[in-house]
């Protein structure tokens, strides 16, 4: 033991030391930032730079101008700044020679653990990267002209990637910037989402210096700063926070897929207003040019359409505006007679055509292979509605899709053939196909037809678009069965006889009830036996307001052929109102999808998510799952990859997760939208 005043001289002796070790830490940490964004910033800091060729999802090659830097690769369209493609995070990556039968030399950059190794905004600070192929978000595969040129792509690549270890600051710094769950590109790709680059005010040595106080002055200990980050990510990530099993909470969200609410969702105007168009003088010339290629009756599906009547979104997507009050099927379930689950279901099918485009729009044809995928939360029934849908065939072009909500004791299967018929100056969109809706406690499923949309004044007069046809939803166990009539307009009618409907519904023989309104606004159901007569559906600013929020993935986060991402190029042109640009951009997707046929020849396509029955000639998901929520074995819905599965309690799992708490306790979170991987 020392003597108290020797302890003491020790102390005073200890003290200045410290002191000065952290005054030398802050000093090294602020040095090696600003190395790093002289590093960045510094058009003379370039390790190499040259032409490589890089493989797109297509699987054809794109030659581009690659610059290496100190950890980053930047990749341009030209050599030069103005024509920028996409910044590689190489701290995130790993790096491996490639076999090849070609010529020149291969290499691929990855994740390890297959995040996105993209950063968010250019070296300019952009947020748009030039227009080339589709690429790759977790890999890129490399192409050097020589052997030699390869080599030393390589070699110039493992000093750069040693290089980034400059960039690595505290796990904090990338809290709230990483979206993604890297903990390792964190930090930098914070830098690249707040246009760090080009920001001077992240550079000013009053900003470092708080920075690296504040990590010096902590008393964590590095194992207690890692576990201090994984808490974050617990909190950004949508994990949950029951303490009665945290170990089930950490399993599900590694395994399910990240969902932010939708930012935008564009409506068109209520009433025949969004049906009606002008075509310019520009457009018409379009038109006629296309329309000297036809014949009535001809078939439209191989038919190349100007991207001026293209809905910026793929049919996949379209075909989601059905389950933007999926939570009227949740109160459908719960009805007590099969007519009145016949009069909610009903209601709901109805709520999935109010929605239009601005304007005449058509919206993309899918590629094959194509996925889309989002959900939706029930705040009532603290439960989500999964989607999932995928272009099974091109030729017929065949989307298969998949619904579901277990909670709630839902789902929905089917496929649409979409076809199209010129009739000379009218032309109509056929949806071949149907839905099967099942409810999972009452096993009563319910077979649902489509209208078909018509477009007339092409050639002469105004350009209108209609619904017309007949569609049926029909319970076998029940004997429930409804009959629509979508009603084109009469030659002489008035605005009064735009988008009508008339029906009935039957229990067995017996009409129950009659329907008539206009199914883009009031429709009136009228009992048969009583007179009485009720608003069985009116989607007026009160209903708009329910819609329930649709949950989407993060463009960066999505798989190369999931739609988003897919028509990203071809939506911005067309957003930016350049034909021109979409034009091409469309001519590039296309020409992938005929070369890859070509290449594929006579062998079949096997969807990654539907398999054909040769018996119904129907496509069936291929990881349904119709058993009936059981809360006392059932923890939770989630998606991952495409597939919907339940994650069942563990022996020890004694209360259960709520999607509306982690719901309300991610909206303080999350500035920008919640999550719902795993509430």
């Amino acid at each position: 033991m020392y003597p108290g005043n020797q302890l003491e001289h020790l102390r005073n002796c200890i003290q200045p030391h410290s002191n000065v070790q952290k005054k030398n830490y802050r000093q090294e940490k602020k040095r090696v930032a600003k190395e790093l964004f002289s590093a960045l910033k510094d058009p003379s800091v370039v390790i190499m730079s040259n032409w490589l060729k890089i493989r797109g999802t297509l699987k054809s090659w794109t030659k581009l101008w690659c610059v290496l830097k100190p950890g980053i690769l930047l990749i341009y369209k030209t050599p030069g700044s103005d024509h920028w493609v996409g910044t590689i995070l190489l701290n995130a990556c790993k790096l491996i020679e490639r076999p090849s039968k070609k010529d020149g030399f291969c290499f691929k950059l990855y994740h390890p653990l297959d995040k996105s190794i993209w950063a968010m905004k250019g070296p300019k600070g952009e947020s748009v990267g030039s227009i080339t192929q589709p690429l790759p978000s977790n890999y890129l595969i490399f192409r050097a002209a020589s052997e030699s040129d390869g080599r030393c792509w390589m070699d110039a690549l493992e000093l750069a990637l040693s290089c980034s270890s400059l960039s690595k600051m505290t796990a904090k710094s990338g809290r709230d910037g990483d979206q993604s769950g890297s903990s390792e590109s964190s930090h930098i790709l914070q830098l690249l989402q707040s246009s760090a680059l080009i920001d001077q005010d992240l550079l000013n040595d009053s900003m470092l210096e708080n920075h690296m106080e504040n990590d010096a002055n902590s008393d964590k200990s590095e194992r207690e700063a890692h576990e201090d980050s994984d808490n974050g990510a617990n909190e950004n990530g949508g994990r949950l926070t029951e303490e009665s099993d945290m170990d089930q909470s950490d399993d599900v969200c590694l395994q399910a897929t990240v969902f932010v609410e939708e930012a935008h969702e564009e409506m068109g105007e209520a009433g025949e207003a969004s049906q009606v168009e002008t075509v310019s003088e520009e457009n018409k010339g379009l038109i006629w040019t296309l329309l000297k290629q036809l014949r009535p009756g001809m078939d439209l599906s191989k038919v190349v359409l100007p991207t001026f009547i293209l809905e910026p979104r793929s049919f996949l997507d379209k075909l989601s505006d059905y389950y933007y009050h999926a939570d009227l099927l949740s109160q459908a379930v719960m009805e007590e007679s099969p007519y009145s689950r016949m009069k909610q279901v009903l209601r709901w099918y109805l709520s999935g055509f109010y929605k239009k485009p601005k304007g005449l729009k058509k919206p993309y044809n899918p590629i094959l292979g194509e996925m889309f995928r989002c959900c939706w939360l029930h705040p009532q029934t603290d439960s989500c509605t999964f989607y999932i849908a995928e272009q099974v065939s091109h030729h017929p072009p065949v989307s298969a899709f998949y619904i579901s909500n277990r909670k709630d004791g839902f789902c929905i299967t089917g496929s649409i053939l979409a076809k199209s018929k010129f009739y000379g100056n009218s032309l109509s969109a056929i949806l071949d196909g149907k839905a099967r809706l099942l409810f999972l406690t009452r096993d009563e499923e319910y077979i649902i037809t489509m209208p078909y949309a018509h477009c007339k004044g092409i050639l002469y007069g105004t350009m209108t678009l209609e619904l017309g046809g007949k569609i049926t939803i029909e319970c076998e166990k029940t004997q429930c069965y409804t009959e629509l009539d979508y009603k084109l307009k009469p030659f002489l009618g008035s605005s009064c006889n735009v988008n009508q409907i008339s029906g009935k519904i039957r229990l067995g023989e017996d009409v129950l009830a009659t329907v008539d309104g206009h199914w883009d606004s009031k429709v009136h159901l009228t009992e048969k036996r009583t007179g009485q007569q009720e608003v069985l559906w009116n989607p007026g600013p009160d209903i708009r307001r329910q819609r329930l929020k649709r949950q989407v993935v993060q463009v960066d986060q999505q798989e190369a052929f999931e739609s988003e991402r897919l028509w990203q190029h071809v939506t911005r042109a067309i957003n930016d109102k350049d034909q021109m640009r979409a034009t091409q951009e469309k001519f590039v997707l296309e020409e992938a999808q005929r070369q890859e046929a070509r290449e594929r020849a006579e062998r079949p396509w096997n969807p990654r998510l539907f398999t054909f029955n040769s018996d119904t000639n129907e496509w069936h998901y291929k990881y349904p799952d119709t058993e009936a929520w059981d809360p006392e074995h059932c923890l939770l819905q989630f998606e991952k990859d495409g597939v919907i599965q339940t994650k069942e309690k563990s022996q020890r799992q004694r209360s259960s997760y709520t999607y509306s708490q982690n719901w309300a306790a991610q909206q303080k979170v999350s500035p920008t939208g919640s999550y719902c991987s795993c509430r």
